[in-house]
């Protein structure tokens, strides 16, 4: 699997519109096919540099529940968070937003970071065979109902 993996797509929605959507992590049901729910923890409420929040995840009959902790919030312009489970960092994924004259390019990507030791006990848990094909499949979903959400 590629370390790194990114989409981009270009939204009709000035980049503080997109960036508020983004790091509302609240809504990202609203945009991702994989998770469904997040909710702020551990007395965070908002995109602020190590806020942390959990994100439900389902793929069919799994589910599984990842902690993020945000490490970049730049309105406007980026929102990178970390995904543990276990205290363990298995993945980082971001949004990086550049302004355009129709709007903005906005780009996700996400850095997989498990070693060869966990894939297996990873695929169980997800029913993912092929993480990078999902990833792509679902990154480019996600940007689409975003754009749907925020365009104007």
């Amino acid at each position: 699997m590629p370390e790194r993996q990114e989409i981009s797509r270009d939204i009709a929605a000035p980049p503080e519109v997109v960036y508020a959507a983004i790091a509302d992590v609240t809504r990202m049901g609203e945009w991702s096919e994989e998770c469904h729910t997040c909710e702020w923890v551990d007395g965070s409420d908002g995109p602020v540099v190590g806020a942390t929040f959990d994100g439900h995840n389902q793929n069919g009959d799994h589910r599984w529940t990842t902690r993020g902790t945000v490490v970049e919030a730049e309105p406007g312009r980026a929102f990178t968070f970390e995904c543990s489970m276990m205290d363990f960092h298995f993945s980082t994924w971001g949004y990086r937003i550049e302004p355009t004259e129709a709007g903005c390019r906005v780009t996700e990507w996400t850095e997989d970071l498990r070693p060869e030791s966990t894939l297996e006990f990873s695929q169980q848990l997800s029913g993912v065979e092929d993480r990078a094909a999902r990833n792509e499949q679902t990154m480019s979903g996600t940007l689409e109902r975003l754009a749907a959400a925020v365009e104007v």
